[in-house]
């Protein structure tokens, strides 16, 4: 099979270390030199900079789009249209309204869209589900999460600051990959709740979001998203009737990965803990990808598809509408 790359920034360039067999056809950026120097990495990739000539590359059956949020639906849809299985990287809009003609595109092409939520595939939590299938945890009550880095000098003046590029500011960005690892465990929620506000840099967007979020059984996730973690942090808690499985570090900047199985016993007290390290290259990348390769195979739903996106792009639209709605007076 053979692929073109549609943004060539730092995710471009790790999506393109994880293809596999498959050849990448074409490498397109608006920095030529950037698409350039991506390409010359692959036997006879061409460098672009127009995305529609780079979909238009004879052979190509895939679309990874990895460009700034405002691009990511148009170019999705023009690469359905065009007959290309894609890969976007989350949130795969900027809004629940601006995703759901890529769905209705999709549906009319026949064709597999994977998001860019890549976070299901880190070891840790693939370990996490394997315990809890085991059924020894029992039923899951509910998740504390907190993701969060510090930026870098400039961050303020930085694309993902820019509310018409960004479509918003950490909920939209880390907060996406914390909304869908809740939803995968507890599913849907009913009842969403949040504070989206901005305490440290001079941007127009939030930079911190806070978010309670119930389902209709009364599970609840407590979600913590920050662009003013001055040390970089993962830490992802699941709580069920007798364990608690606690995720922490990605890797890198983030620290080891690390699952911690806690264990309830009947005599209650401190519980013997179980822990699973992961020091090793984050291969959540290759991973994701594979399962995208799988479906586009068999037919099969992917592991983050656009339904996920749809419903976590929906928590985000309804923080946003309630930060925007104006105030009661007493």
């Amino acid at each position: 099979m053979r692929a073109v790359i549609l943004g060539c920034g730092f995710i471009g360039q790790k999506r393109a270390k994880h293809l596999g067999s498959v050849a990448l056809a074409g490498a397109c950026d608006v920095d030529l030199g950037r698409a350039q120097a991506l390409a010359a990495q692959f036997p006879g990739c061409q460098a672009l900079t127009d995305w529609r000539m780079a979909l238009a590359l004879p052979g190509t059956q895939i679309a990874i789009i990895s460009a700034t949020h405002d691009q990511l639906a148009l170019m999705a849809e023009a690469a359905l249209r065009a007959g290309l299985h894609v890969l976007v990287e989350k949130p795969a809009a900027r809004s629940r309204a601006e995703l759901e003609p890529v769905a209705r595109a999709a549906k009319q092409a026949g064709r597999v869209v994977k998001v860019g939520f890549n976070h299901r595939f880190h070891p840790a939590f693939r370990k996490a589900r394997e315990i809890l299938a085991a059924g020894k945890a029992g039923p899951l009550m509910f998740i504390r999460a907190r993701y969060g880095h510090g930026g870098r000098p400039g961050y303020d003046r930085e694309w993902r600051a820019d509310p018409v590029l960004g479509g918003g500011g950490e909920l939209i960005d880390q907060g996406m990959h914390l909304i869908d690892l809740s939803r995968s465990f507890l599913g849907d929620f009913s009842d969403v709740s949040g504070f989206v506000p901005t305490y440290f840099w001079d941007m127009p967007v939030e930079d911190n979001a806070f978010l309670l979020l119930k389902t209709p059984r009364g599970q609840a996730a407590w979600l913590h998203a920050t662009w003013t973690e001055w040390k970089n942090l993962f830490s992802f808690e699941i709580y069920a009737k007798f364990a608690k499985l606690q995720i922490d570090g990605l890797g890198g900047s983030y620290g080891t990965e690390r699952l911690t199985h806690y264990q309830m016993q009947p005599e209650m007290g401190p519980p013997p803990a179980e822990v699973f390290e992961f020091p090793g290259a984050d291969e959540s990348w290759g991973l994701e990808f594979q399962d995208f390769l799988r479906c586009i195979e068999s037919g099969a739903q992917p592991q983050g598809g656009l339904d996920d996106a749809l419903a976590a792009l929906s928590i985000v639209d309804q923080i946003y509408a309630a930060k925007a709605a104006p105030k009661e007076r007493a």
